[in-house]
């Protein structure tokens, strides 16, 4: 077992469609700590964390994958994102006196609609917004794909609060299969197979095991493990520059209003940035925000 937090690609020699399975240990739990999430809401969160790590190792980019997901419901909100790199982070918003210890998506999130955001680096942005109306996540998900003209793509997400386990099945163009017909009973062979795997068995089993138990019988081709990590990418610095959009004037008032010191907190991973008013002369006068004051956890 490799001793880190990983995606691993592989695909199938015989016909045109490649897989993705993701490893979140190290990187859910630092999610997790940052807040007291109740289980149901620890699992979704799991769930969407492999889910981006998933999507990213599809994806040939330079930028930022985020999953969002909103709802009327307990959990009004979601939110997962993932780097290029493989650094992931996410965060939930939820009521616990309306969560139930055995509550379903549908319960959780009535009404809600998931959105993929995709910010390269240079480039245009897309954004991509289905109804939340599978009983899983992972269904969601694959239903967005089914509805948006795009790779037919398949997810199976499971997580428990300590592991996060995601396996991922997409349709390539054709090359080795030209004749629909014949790309039609390959991709549902290979997605039969899939169905059967159990959570238990995705949770628990190393990845060559997972591919073993499911497609002993095809050519697989597996590639070497990509790392990922939690890394939140706050700042004292972009801290300074979100004080900058605001303006002077109503900084200079919040200032007053909150006696002195203006504290930023990162929703993320709960760091604390704090701004006196000789930060904030400074940061308006051009000379950025080097000198921190006390940042507090």
């Amino acid at each position: 077992m490799t001793p880190f937090d990983y995606t691993q690609r592989f695909l199938f020699e015989d016909t045109d469609v490649r897989g993705e399975l993701a490893l979140l240990e190290r990187s859910y739990v630092e999610v997790l700590a940052k807040h007291p999430y109740p289980e149901p809401v620890a699992q979704l969160l799991g769930e969407m964390l492999a889910a981006a790590a998933l999507l990213c190792g599809t994806l040939k980019f330079d930028g930022l994958l985020v999953l969002q997901a909103r709802s009327s419901g307990a959990i009004p909100l979601l939110m997962v994102e993932c780097s290029s790199a493989r650094e992931v982070r996410g965060i939930a918003r939820y009521n616990a006196d309306d969560i139930a210890p055995d509550a379903a998506l549908k319960d959780l999130m009535p009404e809600g609609i998931l959105a993929i955001t995709i910010d390269p680096t240079n480039g245009q942005r897309y954004q991509g917004i289905v109804p939340l109306e599978g009983q899983t996540l992972a269904e969601c998900l694959s239903g967005y794909f089914a509805t948006s003209e795009q790779l037919p793509t398949r997810f199976w997400l499971n997580a428990d609060g300590r592991r996060a386990r995601g396996l991922l099945l997409q349709q390539l163009p054709a090359d080795k299969h030209k004749d629909k017909e014949s790309r039609d009973a390959s991709w549902e062979h290979l997605t039969t197979l899939g169905n059967t795997l159990t959570a238990e068995e995705l949770l628990g089993l190393p990845n060559e095991t997972v591919l073993h138990r499911l497609y002993h019988e095809e050519t697989v081709r597996v590639f070497d493990p990509q790392i990922v990590e939690f890394h939140c990418g706050c700042s004292r610095e972009r801290s300074a520059n979100a004080l900058v959009s605001v303006g002077q004037e109503d900084v200079e008032l919040l200032l007053q209003e909150q006696g002195g010191q203006i504290e930023i907190d990162c929703q993320f991973c709960n760091q604390r940035y704090l701004f006196d008013a000789a930060d904030v002369a400074q940061i308006f006068a051009g000379g950025g925000s080097q000198t921190p004051q006390e940042t507090r956890h």
